[in-house]
């Protein structure tokens, strides 16, 4: 049995934002006993991954890094016409991806102890994000 939704996170700031608890409140009662769950992001500004949940300086040294790694205003980028953070954020969402699995047990997402879903925005004005969530089971 495949069942798919699909839903909108509201607009977020730039940075790392856990969304467990909204990725469980729109598929409330849509979990199977066993199975998978895909989620994907319809973007190409912005990321998922599964991290650290409990301490938000994961999150703050996560947008550190990554504006280290990946910083706005080089040179030689071409792409620059939606401004500063556009490209930075495109190279961004390819290096953390798309999509995730979770599985699923007993009905509920079944994540480590300190683990949740987060949403990665690396535009500064990203806006609302649709989310494409595929259930097996």
């Amino acid at each position: 049995m495949v069942q798919q939704y699909e839903f909108a996170l509201p607009a977020f700031e730039r940075g790392y934002h856990i969304i467990t608890a909204e990725v469980q409140r729109q598929l409330k009662g849509a979990l199977p006993d066993r199975g998978m769950l895909h989620l994907f992001i319809k973007h190409t500004s912005a990321a998922l991954t599964i991290n650290e949940n409990a301490d938000p300086d994961v999150r703050t040294d996560f947008e550190s890094i990554f504006n280290h790694v990946v910083p706005e205003n080089l040179p030689f980028l071409t792409h620059t016409i939606e401004g500063p953070d556009d490209m930075p954020a495109h190279i961004k969402a390819a290096m953390i991806g798309s999509s995730i699995t979770i599985p699923i047990t007993k009905g509920r997402l079944n994540l480590g102890t300190w683990q949740g879903v987060y949403l990665c925005e690396f535009r500064n004005q990203g806006g609302s994000r649709k989310l494409v969530a595929t259930v097996y089971g």
